[in-house]
């Protein structure tokens, strides 16, 4: 079963929330700066006061993500392990910033993409490890898992492939609908 007071449910989905905040005011501010559809959301850290913005989206999620993990009980430790790992992969990639567009990868690029790498598996998998316990979050994780899969192989696509950051979007998108709908779950199983 999985328990939580209420207080730490109102801390985890205020915490989703408030997360949500900081990446959108970067997606409003930079229009036509950036493209949604071709730029990658780590770019906003290019963009003025992106880097302070991005690390506050980043860092939340990451905070709330571990906090959905510890309240999880009764269910399997690897799906817990999973969201910690995708918490750690987001501050790894907050701390090592990527790279301008075009402009050779450093070191913090190399880190910061292999820790994205990470992250974006880790969360769809448990998802999908937890849907086999709650088959209400399957869709939802199958989502998950088919648009990390499209980001990922965007980045090794021959050529280059224009819609990266599109891809990356749905793929933020069905991560959050995950992180909100365990969230949620835990409220109805605890009412």
């Amino acid at each position: 079963m999985l328990e939580v007071g209420a207080e730490r449910r109102r801390w985890v989905v205020g915490g989703l929330v408030f997360s949500l905040v900081p990446i959108l005011y970067l997606h409003v501010v930079s229009a036509g700066q950036l493209s949604p559809i071709s730029d990658v959301v780590s770019d906003y850290v290019f963009v003025d006061s992106g880097a302070g913005f991005l690390a506050a989206t980043s860092l939340s999620l990451a905070a709330v993500s571990v906090s959905l993990a510890v309240n999880l009980r009764g269910v399997r430790r690897s799906a817990q392990w999973l969201i910690g790992i995708w918490s750690a992969g987001l501050t790894v990639s907050t701390i090592f910033p990527t790279d301008p567009t075009g402009a050779p990868t450093s070191v913090s690029g190399y880190v910061h993409r292999y820790a994205g790498a990470v992250m974006f598996v880790a969360l769809p998998a448990a998802g999908l490890l937890l849907a086999r316990q709650f088959p209400a979050l399957l869709g939802i994780a199958i989502t998950a898992s088919v648009s990390s899969a499209a980001f990922l192989v965007s980045h090794v696509s021959p050529g280059g492939f224009e819609a990266r950051g599109l891809t990356e979007r749905v793929l933020f998108a069905s991560l959050y609908g995950l992180l909100f709908a365990i969230a949620a779950l835990q409220v109805r199983r605890t009412s």
